[in-house]
């Protein structure tokens, strides 16, 4: 009697169940592989051919827009289908309505006839990727088509939730590395705004204050006008002449002359130059003007300079030509001044002291450099640039700085400025041990406060502290909560020191 080889129905349901679970392992695995959408999508249409053996089948994705992002499809013997007609057909339409698997029968999708039809939405959330259809279930190798089943249902809404989550998972890590290039590039032109750096020299600049002088700078650097920057010492004025020297295109070189480092005597000579001769074992010198030819000539603390030059440097401005000591040749000069003075220069003019004429003569364009206790955000911007500088250079490893040092420093108004700060900070790496903590600061502070000699009380550490509290309360209007997050403390710990 010959042996039955016929495989027991029961073994095929159960190989069909294993295949199918074997399916969506590996295509959970496919599909968390951060491989792009296509590839995605392509990956699910053939785990699904291979578990439900459709005659044709097709999966399409949307983009935000409506339009198709991924398509991939097989059984389209002539014109395979387009994304475009997928999405506006009414078989689209009817999944968005239904939300839901959906069964038809005999009918045509782009151009294919089909006896049976499933079709399932991709929706993870009610977020609708797309869909899913299967035309015509069939056996390989045989010519009768056979209905999808049941099971073959719940297979489907498997892959499809599974799919779904993928993609759209897929989807949002896009995004997140769209957003962090964007922020990645965002922060290297906010780093480019925020570091202004030209010719080796840095100027570092977040506070609207600030930014304003620099966007000021960026207009007028171009131009040839004169200008005059007023500021208190320490606030970057010098910086600040490089960078419009820097931005202005000119071909000449930048030199600079300090009209109070010098006796009248010979700063005439330093800025006209001097004529072999004049006087025994004198010889002949170019000056600073015939120097900063087709560049820009600095003259810091012109608030200084006596009225007989005063007048000389008039007649440079006004005629573009010099003669130099001891001269009788004009020689003529393309030069672009830029000015500088703490001192106030309309008090001079009143008192006599300072000509009016050569006043607008160098104020083309008037800058206003802002104290540091005006651009208190950039504190503690300037604070990590001079550690990492100073430590770059003397070849230390930066020290940490204590939330109580930090504090001090953001409290402390610098009545020199930018150039107190510097001092201030490299000082303290100095002298750190294992990290920069207040006590240092306010030593560094009061001895400080004691050589200027003002006469003043040296801010101890307590009052800096209350009074950098009180300005955080004032900015958050009383809230002392938000006070207690921007300072780093626990409320706790803000209503002991008394608030």
């Amino acid at each position: 009697m010959a042996l039955s080889t016929a495989v027991p129905r029961t073994d095929l349901a159960e190989k069909r169940r294993i295949l199918q679970l074997e399916t969506l392992y590996d295509l959970a695995l496919a599909l968390h592989a951060g491989r792009p959408e296509q590839e995605l999508v392509e990956e699910l249409l053939l785990r699904v051919c291979t578990v439900l053996d459709p005659g044709a089948a097709v999966a399409v994705t949307r983009d935000l827009a409506g339009g198709a992002r991924a398509l991939a499809s097989v059984g389209w013997h002539h014109r395979p289908p387009q994304g475009g007609e997928l999405l506006a057909g009414s078989l689209w339409r009817e999944l968005l309505a239904q939300g839901r698997t959906l069964a038809m029968r005999d009918g045509e999708l782009c151009g294919r006839p089909y006896r049976e039809l499933l079709a399932t939405p991709l929706a993870d959330r009610e977020v609708y990727l797309g869909y899913l259809v299967l035309l015509d279930k069939e056996v390989r190798g045989a010519r009768d088509s056979f209905a999808f089943t049941a099971e073959d249902r719940r297979f489907l809404d498997s892959v499809a939730a599974l799919a779904a989550v993928a993609l759209n998972s897929s989807r949002q890590l896009e995004d997140l590395e769209t957003q962090r290039e964007r922020l990645a590039e965002e922060n290297k032109v906010l780093k480019g705004r925020l570091v202004e750096e030209f010719a080796g020299h840095r100027i570092v600049a977040s506070a609207p204050p600030m930014r304003r002088v620099l966007e000021m700078v960026e207009r007028v650097a171009p131009r040839g006008v004169n200008v005059l920057l007023r500021g208190e010492s320490g606030t970057g004025k010098e910086l600040v002449a490089k960078l419009l020297h820097s931005l202005s295109g000119r071909a000449g070189s930048l030199i600079a002359l300090n009209c109070a480092a010098l006796p009248e005597s010979l700063l005439e000579s330093e800025l006209f130059g001097i004529e072999g001769g004049v006087a025994t074992g004198v010889q002949a010198r170019r000056g600073k003007f015939e120097l900063a030819h087709r560049g820009t000539l600095f003259l810091d603390e012109i608030g200084d300079l006596q009225p007989p030059l005063q007048v000389k440097l008039l007649r440079a401005l006004q005629e573009r030509e010099i003669v130099k000591v001891g001269g009788q040749k004009s020689l003529p000069v393309d030069v672009r001044v830029v000015a500088a003075t703490h001192r106030n220069l309309e008090a001079l003019i009143a008192e006599g002291s300072f000509r009016e004429d050569l006043y607008y003569r160098l104020k083309g364009v008037e800058l206003e450099l802002p104290p540091l206790r005006d651009r208190r955000q950039d504190v503690p911007l300037l604070v990590r640039y001079f550690i990492e500088e100073f430590c770059r250079r003397e070849g230390l490893t930066p020290p940490p700085l204590s939330p109580e040092a930090q504090s001090l420093l953001l409290g402390y108004d610098y009545p020199g400025n930018v150039r107190e700060l510097q001092n201030l900070v490299e000082g303290a790496v100095s002298l750190a041990d294992a990290a920069v903590d207040a006590e240092l600061l306010r030593r560094l502070i009061g001895d400080a406060a004691e050589s200027a000699g003002d006469g003043e009380t040296p801010l101890d550490l307590r009052s800096v502290e209350r009074r950098h509290i009180e300005r955080v309360l004032r900015m958050t209007d009383g809230n002392k909560s938000t006070a207690a997050q921007l300072l780093g403390l626990d409320r706790r710990t803000l209503q002991r020191k008394g608030f």
